[in-house]
């Protein structure tokens, strides 16, 4: 009979850098610059996409460059509030010559920001902060609606994105 041998403990998680408030602001300067990354974007694929097929989303992509501007707006205001600077820098946008494309990256964008305000709505929740947390869900309903207007426009359901 083989002799027993006493079991390694399982290795823990990478360890996450501890949620602070100071840890929030960087956080929400992240979703920040996504906000001005998507303001971009939708500026700039609503005036190029061309074609009758089109025409319909990229006037509909102008309104969602207005929404997001007020979600950067919300954001910049509570990163002040949790005593931090608004970051100033947007993440990269990529753009393409193809119209389907530039929809596929916004598409993947929205993706992102409500997987990452998801996990910012529970981040706010665990430090106490339930108005802001509130602020970031009313965002979320509305980044949900942008990503069902894309998949929409590509012809496809809206993915599931609730797990990573």
């Amino acid at each position: 009979m083989p002799k027993k041998t006493p079991s390694s403990p399982a290795k823990p998680p990478a360890a996450e850098a501890p949620l602070t408030r100071a840890r929030l602001i960087e956080l929400l300067n992240e979703d920040l610059a996504r906000e001005y990354q998507a303001i971009i974007a939708y500026v700039v694929y609503s005036q190029v996409l061309k074609g009758a097929a089109f025409m319909a989303i990229a006037r509909e992509l102008e309104s969602h460059a207005k929404q997001e501007l007020d979600h950067a707006l919300i954001i910049a205001k509570q990163v002040d509030y949790l005593g931090g600077t608004p970051t100033v820098t947007p993440m990269p946008v990529r753009t393409s010559k193809q119209a389907r494309a530039m929809l596929r990256f916004d598409l993947q964008n929205e993706n992102d920001t409500i997987r990452h305000y998801r996990e910012r709505v529970r981040q706010c929740e665990a430090l106490g902060e339930f108005a802001m947390a509130e602020h970031i869900r009313e965002i979320l309903q509305v980044e949900q609606e942008h990503q069902i207007d894309l998949s929409t426009a590509l012809g496809q359901d809206a993915p599931d994105v609730s797990a990573r």
